[in-house]
């Protein structure tokens, strides 16, 4: 009797184990997106267009990069801007396009991470700024 006990149990808590595992965590309302961009006039004018849009809240832009890359058969080294952009995560497929649509690189860089926490203001700022 303890024996099959004991196996249920232990059955059990493997199965809880693995479901908690395997649980997706809910989706972060908050994203930010990384873009370069060749130089300070683009950084500029894809910053303003974003945030007037109401596609980001805020765009930091970071300057001196060195990006070293491959690019049809060539190692590159180029000077570039770094955009840092604070959105909500439902809007990176527009944010995308947007950049997308007013960048001079044929293939652009747009990497987007979620925020997973941070200062709730802040949080609510971006809410706030960027309507669903």
């Amino acid at each position: 009797m303890y024996s099959g006990l004991f196996l249920l149990m232990v059955l059990t808590l493997s199965f809880l184990a693995r479901r908690s595992l395997c649980t997706m965590a809910e989706p972060s309302l908050y994203s930010i997106a990384y873009v370069t961009v060749p130089d300070n006039e683009v950084a500029k004018k894809l910053a303003h267009g974003l945030v007037s849009n109401k596609l980001a809240a805020c765009v930091n832009i970071i300057p001196q990069l060195t990006s070293v890359y491959e690019w049809e058969g060539k190692i590159n080294e180029d000077s570039e801007l770094l955009l840092m952009i604070k959105t909500r995560s439902a809007k990176v497929e527009p944010l995308t396009k947007y950049v997308k649509e007013n960048h001079p690189y044929s293939v652009c860089e747009v990497i987007t991470t979620p925020i997973t926490g941070g200062n709730q203001a802040y949080l609510d700022w971006i809410s706030k700024t960027v309507p669903e």
